[in-house]
């Protein structure tokens, strides 16, 4: 029962965002608070909330600062050379400004973390897309895709979960995936062409006079009197230290965002008065994305607290026939998606995991091989209504959760079905 009412909610929330009828924030709200009561959990309904916000907490505060840093790079004019690069590159084609897209935030990802690579991703290429009249949906769509392929990097979380929980080593579950990330990176390099050709037929080739560009953006005082070109330099290396230290975890991503978001600011803008202009510029962006965290707190809070979770993992392994046990590798890689989707990575890597690998061991198949195949449904994890990054990525791009979903959902199912078969064919995993 507790299963079932669990599967309802994910339903009714999935429902009411991809149809439009309430926002992400507000169903993540209502929608676990209602199923609490219906399920006789009123009483402990506020404790279970409050436990998902505090879990959360640290997660909205970084990205709440490193909005405020990357808008203070932004306006600064760090990303211009960049996109005028590109521009220069692509010559106003859609599809080569997808794929170019798609490169940008696989190579971003190799930092295996998802925020960081919206934040710049996004950053870079937002501005080209509004140019030219390219829907920004397609700009986060192939960030989300390409970030849901890279996350299987030891760093990037997954893969350090599933060696902890099953004792494993990086040779037993890393190594081994490789060429099903390969075989991701190629679809998600097929999926920008694809979404490219799209924007082609709809919008064309657009003939870009860059000189007609660059006196347009002298022209206009706001974006003037904001560049900082003399410190260029500096903001280059402040922004590659920030990344080489996130990488490495000289300090937890909260703080690094918060120290890089004060001297970037003083730095750039000396002023108090200026400074206070820029930070209530990104007022509008910060508190819609930073919201949706904290309301997904409540969602995460209710759903573990009230055991549903739990409950509707043990029904799903449960329910799988022993006629079956022998492509139980197979099946683990398949329930994964679905399952990461419905839960955090904590629940499912440490509480669901070591199931799976108990269940698989009666039928004689490796925790190792059965690690490997649970990292591959991370495409479709990273488009979780659980996930606080992707908020930050709609945010970004000033579109709609329900909007990623209907555009997107599809391609990240592609991504898990490729990586799947990839992994039966080298038998990465056994059929």
């Amino acid at each position: 029962m507790l299963a079932l009412l669990g599967f309802l909610m994910i339903i009714v929330f999935m429902f009411l965002i991809m149809s439009g009828r309430l926002s992400a924030m507000l169903a993540l709200i209502i929608v676990p608070s209602i199923f609490a009561i219906i399920g006789g959990f009123g009483n402990g309904m506020g404790d279970m909330a409050l436990e998902g916000i505090k879990s959360v907490a640290p997660t909205g505060i970084m990205i709440l600062f490193a909005i405020l840093f990357f808008g203070v790079l932004i306006d600064a004019g760090v990303f211009d050379p960049i996109i005028n690069t590109i521009l220069r590159v692509v010559k106003g084609d859609p599809v080569k400004i997808t794929i170019g897209t798609a490169i940008l935030a696989l190579l971003i990802s190799l930092d295996g973390d998802g925020t960081t690579t919206y934040m710049i991703t996004i950053s870079a290429m937002l501005p080209l897309y509004k140019r030219l009249g390219m829907r920004p949906i397609t700009l986060a769509g192939i960030a989300v895709s390409a970030s849901g392929v890279m996350n299987l990097l030891p760093w990037g979380g997954p893969t350090a979960r599933v060696m902890t929980a099953l004792n494993l080593e990086m040779s037993d579950v890393f190594t081994p995936v490789i060429p099903t990330m390969i075989g991701g990176v190629l679809f998600v390099l097929f999926m920008a062409y694809v979404v490219g050709k799209k924007e082609r037929k709809r919008i064309g080739i657009i003939e870009i006079n860059f000189q007609t560009v660059a006196q347009h953006a002298a022209t206009t005082v706001e974006i003037v009197e904001h560049k900082r070109p003399k410190l260029i330099i500096f903001n280059y290396v402040l922004t590659i230290a920030l990344l080489v230290a996130l990488i490495t975890e000289l300090l937890p991503a909260v703080v690094l965002f918060m120290v890089g978001f004060a001297i970037a600011l003083i730095v750039n803008y000396p002023k108090v008065s200026d400074q206070k202009e820029r930070v209530a510029n990104y007022a509008d962006n910060a508190l819609s994305v930073v919201s949706m965290v904290f309301a997904a707190g409540i969602f995460t809070g209710i759903l573990s607290g009230t055991h549903m979770v739990d409950a509707m993992a043990n029904s799903m392994i449960k329910y799988i026939p022993d006629s079956m046990g022998s492509h139980f590798a197979v099946i683990t890689a398949i329930i994964s998606a679905p399952l990461t989707f419905f839960m955090s990575n904590d629940a499912f890597y440490y509480g669901v995991l070591p199931l799976l690998a108990k269940a698989g061991a009666a039928y004689g198949i490796d925790p190792s091989l059965i690690g490997r195949a649970s990292l591959l449904g991370l495409p479709v994890h990273l488009l979780s209504p659980l996930v606080p990054s992707t908020y930050l990525l709609v945010g970004m791009v000033g579109e709609d959760f329900g909007a990623l979903h209907r555009n997107f959902l599809k391609w990240a199912c592609g991504t898990t079905i490729v990586m799947i078969v990839v992994a039966v064919i080298f038998r990465i995993i056994p059929m």
